[in-house]
């Protein structure tokens, strides 16, 4: 089974690559490293870091070089973070993993992207209503779709086994705006409503379809005004005498399957790139098998357009972990397709007997790649977790 940790350019570059790359190697006994590229705003504790303990991440930086050549004349395009200065860490840790006999992939987020969303509101999805969700892109727009294919191709430069490809779908309402407030409760179905993109190019995507696209919108649109409106209305389940029920098993899931359709052909086309560029490229899908269908993440076709589907093994007891992966299969998704990532520290995981069942149960699975989340976010005692657990597998 191959392994991988992930981490930030940070970290390298506060640490050094001896050291950095001699936890990965020596503590953590891991045969790649998953640097991240581009990454959103966040506000993280360093219990490691030789230089600071707490750090703020910059709304969607790149942490490598861009070509200006690829990037020339466009609007969209990625912005170097200022923490790395002049150096490029992908450079540097792509000669240290080619050195040291590691695999390097490459964590990209693709759409959620604080800086692009409110430099440019319209390549940010909008709802029912016309408002702009700027931390997110929108993946029917073109420019965002050529601002994706032109990101995975840069990664070609720097000998990148894989990108893990993390937001490369539609985001609901909740997704971790800084101070982002609800003091009235909306209820799941407006919340639901309220994520859903109804800009021109989802409309007309689903249009093409055959969706009545501006009815949804609209139906849509005063369902959300009327559960805005009174408690009662906002708890009510998703069945009752009400416009919306007329076509939610009609038009309004139709408009979501367009939804899903967009995102698996996105992913086909940066799939595409990535292969042309001796590349794999994995979706990493967060929820898990029936979790995404309002974020456009349908696993089944998207399992048949990329190279494998990355997901999360969050949990404490190896049986859950064992129990959501073997879902994939009921949904379509062989498990030898799989990557899955795992958190060592406290939360997830008591100790390396508890980490290595977990690799085992993956394993026994047909798994063939396990990741461990994330390098300067765990203690060093952590990383040790993993080096005993793979040992002893």
């Amino acid at each position: 089974m191959e392994s991988s940790v992930l981490a930030f350019a940070t970290d390298l570059l506060d640490e050094g690559a001896d050291h950095f790359f001699g936890n990965l190697t020596d503590r953590a006994g891991v045969g790649g490293l998953t640097l991240a590229s581009v990454y959103h705003e966040a506000r993280d504790v360093f219990p490691h870091n030789p230089h600071r303990v707490v750090r703020y991440l910059e709304p969607g930086a790149a942490y490598f070089r861009p070509d200006p050549a690829r990037w020339a004349g466009r609007r969209l395009r990625p912005t170097p973070s200022t923490a790395i200065g002049d150096r490029d860490p992908f450079a540097e840790a792509s000669t240290e993993a080619q050195r040291r006999g590691l695999k390097l992939h490459a964590w990209t987020v693709f759409l959620h992207n604080d800086r692009l969303g409110f430099e440019h509101p319209d390549c940010a999805p909008a709802n029912a209503f016309g408002d702009r969700h700027l931390t997110e892109l929108c993946p029917a727009n073109p420019e965002v779709r050529g601002y994706v294919r032109d990101l995975v191709a840069e990664h070609s430069r720097y000998g990148v086994d894989a990108i893990r490809a993390e937001s490369l779908h539609f985001h609901g309402l909740r997704h971790g705006y800084h101070h982002e407030r609800y003091f009235e409760q909306l209820g799941p179905v407006a919340e639901a409503l309220l994520g859903l993109c109804f800009c021109d190019h989802c409309r007309s995507n689903a249009a093409r379809l055959g969706v009545p696209a501006d009815e949804v919108r609209e139906v849509v649109r005063s369902e959300i005004r009327r559960r805005l409106g009174s408690e009662e209305a906002a708890t009510e389940p998703a069945t009752g005498a009400t416009a919306l029920d007329t076509i939610a098993d009609g038009a309004l899931a139709a408009y979501v399957d367009a939804s899903a359709a967009t995102v698996t052909s996105l992913a086909a086309e940066a799939a595409a790139v990535a292969t042309a560029q001796g590349m794999r490229l994995t979706f990493m899908d967060a929820g898990g098998p029936g979790k995404g269908w309002l974020s456009g993440i349908d696993l089944p076709a998207l399992s048949k357009v990329v190279h494998g589907i990355e997901t999360l093994g969050y949990a404490l007891e190896p049986a859950r972990v064992r129990e959501k992966v073997a879902a994939f299969a009921v949904h379509g998704v062989a498990p030898s397709t799989l990557a899955v990532i795992l958190r060592p520290m406290s939360e997830d995981c008591d100790g390396p007997e508890n980490l290595a069942a977990k690799i085992r149960a993956l394993s026994e699975l047909g798994v063939p790649e396990v990741e461990f989340y994330n390098y300067g976010l765990m203690r060093l005692s952590s990383m040790d977790r993993i080096g005993a657990a793979l040992a002893s597998i």
